[in-house]
Formats: structure tokens, C-alpha cells, sequence
């Protein structure tokens, strides 16, 4: 045996003792969570287990901690599966998602909450507030907006009537890839995809496809990709993940018009988030209709120094022009100036509305 051998094979039989530690901490850990579920059982049977701020503040832990050489997105992502699996073994979350199988909806629930879940495909976003609502799923995970596209006015729309809070919130950067049962795109008449991913990708398109060929807007990316596998002559606009489950070949891969294509999700649920320390609010308003009405009910956040991340208007559907805005600031509701802004919002605003505070993304 050469010395090189010897070499490669001590390193390996150090990574063998290593991966022993590793599974019995492991296992350890896994235990310390199935005694954390007996006491909190013996409390309440309806105890809740999945705590946001409590994972939010693990995973910036993991992240500060981190000396390398593995970066800090990939050790945060091992550790947010070791606790997705640990909180199984407490009791399995039942997450509805916007379908079908291999949406970007999908991908960003796995990226929230871990592969250790049990998942519910639903084919609209109605359907997901539904879902959770009647107690069918733990939570659900909706898109709110596109870097590129704006808002997902659907899902916004659903708070209007809808008790639920947001718990959460994913970030997803969007690699839109052209995929078909065939080879190559000459013989492509039609292409499928959601109406925002054919608008991500309208120049790449337009340079490289045309306009003789048909661009179809359906329900999903997922059900374009599922469209396009029956149809030798069709195309789909999609997520890798998608490929793989339709069996399609990828002819273009990143064929978003902007680089850093990014869509935001959010986690809804009936709870309501304790603090963890870096937090976000998001709310929905009405101002007077009066001269300045918008200006004066924003006021009280510029008063106490509340940064103001978003903002959006839709109908209310009260009555004619009659809107409501759905407003995102950094900090949590208990937060003293946050707390004393929203108290004087409530006074100024014809309707406020608190959708819950929440983790700022981690991942």
C-alpha cells in the first residue's frame, strides 16, 4: 500500500469515528425532544411544538457560531432538517401548500419547515386558508410577492375576510429552467407556465422563442410541466423539481429575465409568534377618505422610528374605491415602539389589523 493510501485511509477511518459522534449527538438530541413532548403533553394535550421564534433564534445561533469550511446557508440548512425531524418525533406537521406537486410553493415549504412533515397539495390559494382554517392542515404556505412581479394579489386578498395570522415567512430564489418531453425546442408550438413566470422570463422569451409560438398562462408551473409531458410539441416554463417529476428534459436552464429573481412566501396559521429578537409585523389599514388621510395615519410610524419595508393597496371591496393597504415593518407588535406606534395607528386608521408578527427569514 502506498503511503497516499495510508493517508486516504487514516482520514477515512477519522470520518468513520466522526460520524459516529455525529449520529449518536444525534440520537441524543432526538431524545431531548421526545421528553420536551411528555412534559409539554402533561401540561396541555393540546400543547402547540413547533415554535417559530424558537427555531428563528437556532438557526442564527448555528449561523454566528459557523467557523467553516462549510458556509453558513449550508450548515443552517443541515440543522434546520435535524429539527424537522426532532419535532416529528414530538408530532408531524401537516402543511398545506399551493400545487400541484413541484411548485416553487412546495419547494419554499420543504425550505421552511424541513423535509420531516407531511404535505397537502391544494390547488388554489383559497383552498389553502380553507385547508387551515378548518383545522384539515397545521399551516399553509402561500407566495406574497416577486421581486420582479410585485405582489400576489390573491393571497392578499385573503386577509381581508380570512382570521388567520402569518407565522412565518420564506425567501425562494426563482431559477425558471425551459423543459419539454423533447430534445430540442424546434419543434416547440406552445408554451405553459404560471402568468408570473412567463412574465419573469418575456425577453429571454422574445429573443430566444418568438412569437410564433403560443404562451399559455395556467394554474401553476407545476401543471405546466405536467401539461407539457403529454404533448410532444409543448413546453413548460418551471422549477427543476418539476423536470424530475415529469420526466421532461431541461432545454434552457436560468431563463429568468433578472438575475436574482427571488419570490417571497409566507407561513399562515392560527397562532400568534412570540418575539424572537429579529422580527417582522405585517398589517392591513385603512385610512379616512379625507385630504392627507394616508399621509396622517402613517405618521405615528415615522414618530417612533418604525421602518416601513412594504407597502401595498387593494380594494376592499366595500364599496367603490375604497381601499385597504397592507403595510410590512421591521420589529415585533410587543416591541414598546412598535406597540406605542400601533396603538396610535388604531386611533387614526378607519380600520386596523394586525396579520401577525413573525421571524425575519433566516434561510
Amino acid at each position: 500500500m502506498s503511503e497516499e493510501q495510508q493517508k486516504l485511509l487514516r482520514i477515512r477511518d477519522t470520518i468513520d469515528a466522526i460520524d459516529s459522534k455525529i449520529q449518536n449527538l444525534l440520537n441524543e438530541r432526538a431524545t431531548a425532544a421526545q421528553e420536551v413532548a411528555r412534559i409539554k403533553l402533561a401540561a396541555d394535550p393540546e400543547a402547540v411544538f413547533y415554535r417559530p421564534e424558537r427555531e428563528a433564534q437556532v438557526l442564527r445561533l448555528v449561523k454566528e457560531r459557523n467557523a467553516g469550511p462549510l458556509d453558513d446557508e449550508s450548515i443552517a440548512r443541515l440543522f434546520r432538517e435535524i429539527m424537522s425531524a426532532c419535532l416529528a418525533l414530538e408530532k408531524p406537521l401537516n402543511i398545506a401548500y399551493l400545487g400541484p406537486e413541484g411548485t416553487f410553493t412546495q419547494s419554499a415549504a420543504l425550505k421552511h419547515f424541513g423535509h420531516s412533515i407531511k404535505m397537502q397539495s391544494m390547488s388554489a390559494i383559497p383552498d389553502v386558508f380553507c385547508e387551515v382554517e378548518s383545522g384539515g392542515c397545521d399551516y399553509g404556505v402561500v407566495p406574497v410577492e416577486n421581486s420582479t412581479e410585485g405582489v400576489v394579489s390573491h393571497t392578499l386578498d385573503m386577509f381581508i375576510r380570512s382570521p388567520l395570522s402569518i407565522c412565518g415567512e420564506v425567501s425562494l430564489r426563482i431559477n425558471q429552467n425551459l423543459m419539454s418531453y423533447a430534445k430540442s425546442p424546434e419543434n416547440i408550438r406552445v408554451i405553459y407556465s404560471h402568468q408570473q413566470s412567463l412574465a419573469q422570463c418575456r425577453g429571454w422569451l422574445d429573443r430566444h422563442i418568438g412569437h410564433d409560438v403560443e404562451r399559455v398562462a395556467v394554474s401553476s408551473n407545476a401543471e405546466a410541466a405536467k401539461m407539457a409531458s403529454a404533448d410532444k410539441h409543448a413546453a413548460a416554463i418551471a422549477g427543476e423539481s418539476a423536470a424530475e417529476l415529469y420526466d421532461l428534459h431541461i432545454l434552457e436552464r436560468n431563463i429568468e429575465d433578472e438575475p436574482g429573481n427571488t419570490t417571497r412566501f409566507i407561513v399562515i396559521g392560527k397562532q400568534e409568534v412570540p418575539a424572537s429578537g429579529k422580527d417582522k409585523t405585517s398589517l392591513m389599514l385603512a385610512s379616512k377618505n379625507e385630504a392627507g388621510g394616508l399621509h396622517s395615519m402613517l405618521t405615528p410610524l415615522a414618530k417612533h422610528k418604525i421602518s416601513m419595508t412594504r407597502i401595498e393597496s387593494r380594494p376592499s371591496r366595500r364599496g367603490i374605491w375604497d381601499y385597504v393597504f397592507f403595510i410590512d415593518v421591521i420589529g415585533h407588535k410587543d416591541d414598546e415602539d412598535v406597540k406605542k406606534a400601533f396603538d396610535e395607528l388604531s386611533e387614526t386608521a378607519s380600520f386596523f389589523k394586525i396579520l401577525g408578527s413573525y421571524p425575519i427569514a433566516v434561510l
